[in-house]
């Protein structure tokens, strides 16, 4: 039994994180490039309209900067409120949204104090991201989801995360490059210089 469960986590392993370009028809991915083109129009106009500051709508708009910083790494693209937006709809029109999301939801965790609070989002995180059949599993291996399993009774600001290092492992190495060399990355750099077909600056 012992073989049969490290064979199962060594191919639960082996899988991608997100289904590549070719899995999918030239009509499907038309019609992904206009999903995230529909993304990026609603984030890019909104993100230009701030409540508080109507005068100020050029600097609530990522820079030319910020869009360039975020090809440096996947921390500052994470680490920045558009960058992580932008990355999401990315990764959606991927089909694998449920990392970046687990993701941020272990940021979220770990910021919490209280016990109670720790111990309701702990089971809230194992069944939305963690238990077999979770509506946004993600893929990890065998001993990083039993190690989770054994703490929720008592979960501390640690108890993701070595499935959070895995995910960003993940992230990092495959879907992090292609959002770099995406048209989607292109078209964001496009928009904050001003020289964006898809978006009016």
């Amino acid at each position: 039994m012992r073989e049969n469960l490290s064979s199962m986590s060594s191919q639960n392993m082996a899988l991608p994180d997100c289904m590549k370009p070719t899995d999918l028809s030239a009509e499907k991915r038309g019609i992904k490039r206009k999903n995230w083109r529909n993304r990026i129009r609603f984030l890019w106009t909104n993100s230009s309209k701030s409540i508080l500051h109507p005068k100020k709508n050029k600097s609530y708009r990522p820079s030319v900067d910020d869009v360039n910083q975020w090809a440096q790494s996947l921390d500052k693209l994470l680490g920045h409120k558009y960058g992580k937006a932008a990355f999401h709809i990315f990764l959606k029109s991927e089909f694998c949204e449920e990392n970046v999301e687990f993701w941020t939801a272990c940021e979220n965790f770990k910021s919490l104090t209280s016990q109670k609070a720790l111990t309701s989002k702990a089971n809230s995180i194992y069944e939305e991201f963690i238990k077999s059949e979770a509506p946004k599993e993600i893929n990890l291996d065998f001993n990083t989801r039993n190690a989770i399993e054994q703490c929720l009774r008592a979960p501390t600001g640690t108890s993701f995360q070595a499935a959070q290092k895995k995910v960003y492992s993940l992230m990092e190495n495959n879907s992090y490059p292609r959002f770099i060399h995406s048209d989607l990355y292109k078209e964001l750099c496009a928009v904050a210089s001003g020289n964006s077909k898809l978006i009016k600056c």
